[in-house]
């Protein structure tokens, strides 16, 4: 091994004294490598997350309708509201775009009717709705 002012050759390498690496860096080769990878990767990854969002933001309206649909519900029922026929309006200025239709129709049984509250919304240029069910029978029977 040949030493010469601080640095040995060692393995036809260069290293310095007390340093426990090999002084060098990346070629031109692995950079024009990662940067093509880089390249590809990305646009991909970007979509995939835009694709998410989109999915996240649809997922927390649909879940806003139910929750919406099962409070009317539950008002109707509570109320007594539901007894007077198909009835249908909006949620106000605390939740814009939501609009609400509840029916009620027979069951299988005479006495027991079937109500449904459906909550609309658009999204993505689509209407999408959620229904919320129940049973229910009048008070006087």
């Amino acid at each position: 091994m040949r030493r010469r002012e601080g640095l040995s050759l060692r393995s036809g390498r260069l290293r310095a004294h007390g340093c426990a690496g090999v002084l060098g860096g990346f070629t031109f080769i692995e950079l024009l490598a990662t940067v093509v990878f880089l390249g590809i990767i990305m646009p991909v990854a970007m979509q995939s997350i835009g694709l998410c969002a989109r999915l996240g933001g649809q997922s927390r309206k649909q879940i806003e309708a139910a929750s919406l649909a099962r409070t009317k519900l539950t008002e109707m029922t509570c109320s007594g509201d539901w007894s007077s026929g198909q009835k249908s309006g909006d949620f106000g200025t605390d939740w814009p775009g939501y609009r609400w239709t509840a029916t009620v129709s027979s069951w299988t049984d005479s006495v027991v009717s079937q109500l449904d509250v459906t909550v609309t919304w658009q999204s993505q240029g689509r209407e999408r709705s959620v229904t919320a069910s129940t049973l229910v029978y009048p008070e006087d029977s």
